[in-house]
């Protein structure tokens, strides 16, 4: 493997490996898996101790932190677009493991919830900067590959963080969960803080005005393809909100599954890490419009087909767990590939572009999944339901982003910045 290869003009220091930098990026973006899927186990323990009196009350541990997530996502992508990727993202993500350490440490449900909505806050850093990062270096479908390949990596930590979250509860209380979180934050910092060069060239920092910031959010306003990108975005994310809501429920409450469940969301979750290597490989051939239209318009299909199984009376865990896997990995093809393609026009105030992105994308799949999620009734039917919609929708949006012409691929030449690094 060949030293990593910037689309931008090479930095003055020796440029850190490309598969390490895939790495790193990966476990930077992770942070924001191991703050929710670890926890979904011990959500029933949880509400035991801080005399959470709704079960449905005790999906607002994670919804507060999406909502913090939302709120910070606004924030850090300007700070790091004026004063650089690294010293941001470092600074926050102290102050993220100290959230996480004062949720170790809370005695009430309020102080949870504060302690979540800090974390989540400050977890915004290493989400929005990450793909600024990203964004630095790559554009178009060659940023929609990094971007895959970073998901296939990240997938990894999803897939085994309810199983990491269970093998705590079975020798320790639920509080280590969060002090492992911190560790492991910690780790990820240091990790960073070593290893990773500052991307963000001189000529492109910006200054913080709100003339500069109002620029680039108009930008993504006239930019008819950005800003549909990112509202289809957070229209299908809302699907995957309200998954993450209600499946501790539904294996729990319906199916009767608590001690499978770790092994059942694995193999879900795990689906959507399949779905991102395929997006990588595949990306390159057909581009990510294609991609991500056509899976979008299968996540749509199936979930007629579960609605159907759900209305018939058919639906065991059997049919659940195969439908939402499919489900998962069309949810792939779209979340890297409709990020890369909104990203597109900003190689300046990319930060401020990927906040804007992340705060609207979040703000929209927290809200439309709570619905969801608050909707739990003890069947499938709020979730499929809801999927269906939102898949919809976000197809709808898409219609109107790209008026009418569906699976074209602008910009295929972009594709040879990161072709270069083979």
């Amino acid at each position: 493997m060949t030293q990593f290869t910037p689309a931008s003009p090479p930095l003055a220091r020796k440029d850190i490996q490309f598969r390490e930098f895939v790495l790193l990026c990966a476990c930077l973006m992770a942070m924001n898996a191991l703050s929710i899927d670890p926890m979904l186990p011990a959500l029933p323990a949880i509400g035991r101790d801080l005399a959470i009196p709704h079960p449905n009350d005790r999906q607002l541990i994670i919804s507060v932190y999406f909502l913090g997530l939302g709120i910070g996502s606004l924030l850090f992508g300007v700070l790091s677009d004026r004063y650089g990727r690294k010293k941001v993202l470092g600074s926050a993500m102290v102050l993220f493991i100290l959230s996480s350490v004062a949720c170790a440490g809370a005695q009430s449900f309020p102080m949870m919830l504060a302690g979540r909505a800090c974390a989540g806050f400050f977890a915004g850093a290493s989400r929005v900067i990450t793909v600024g990062i990203i964004r630095d270096r790559f554009r178009g479908d060659a940023m929609a590959r990094v971007m895959s390949l970073i998901f296939a990596v990240f997938m990894l930590i999803p897939v085994m963080a309810p199983s990491f979250g269970q093998a705590i509860l079975w020798i320790a209380p639920w509080r280590w969960i969060f002090w492992a979180l911190a560790i492991l934050a910690t780790a990820v910092l240091l990790w960073m803080m070593v290893r990773m060069p500052e991307t963000l060239m001189p000529e492109n920092r910006t200054r913080i005005t709100p003339r500069a910031l109002m620029a680039t959010v108009k930008q993504i306003m006239r930019t008819r393809s950005s800003i549909g990108y990112m509202l289809a975005s957070g229209v299908v994310m809302g699907g995957l909100i309200g998954f993450i809501l209600s499946v501790q429920q539904i294996f729990f409450d319906i199916f009767k599954a608590e001690h499978f469940f770790p092994i059942a969301f694995a193999c879900i979750a795990g689906s959507m890490g399949i779905g991102s290597l395929v997006n990588s490989r595949l990306v390159s051939r057909f581009g990510a419009r294609r991609l991500s239209q056509g899976a979008l318009i299968a996540l749509i299909l199936i979930a007629i087909v579960h609605l159907g199984i759900i209305w018939a009376g058919w639906e065991t865990i059997v049919t659940f767990m195969v439908l939402q896997a499919l489900t998962m990995v069309t949810v792939a093809f779209t979340a890297s590939n409709f990020s890369a393609i909104s990203m597109e026009p900003f190689s300046k105030g990319a930060g401020v572009a990927s906040s804007f992105q992340a705060f609207l994308t979040t703000a929209l799949s927290s809200a439309l999944g709570s619905i969801v999620g608050r909707a739990f009734n003890g069947t499938t039917l709020p979730l499929t339901l809801g999927l269906a919609v939102f898949g919809t929708l976000s197809f709808l949006i898409l219609l109107w982003a790209e008026r009418g012409r569906m699976f074209t691929r602008p910009h295929h030449a972009g594709l040879r910045d990161v072709e270069m690094m083979h």
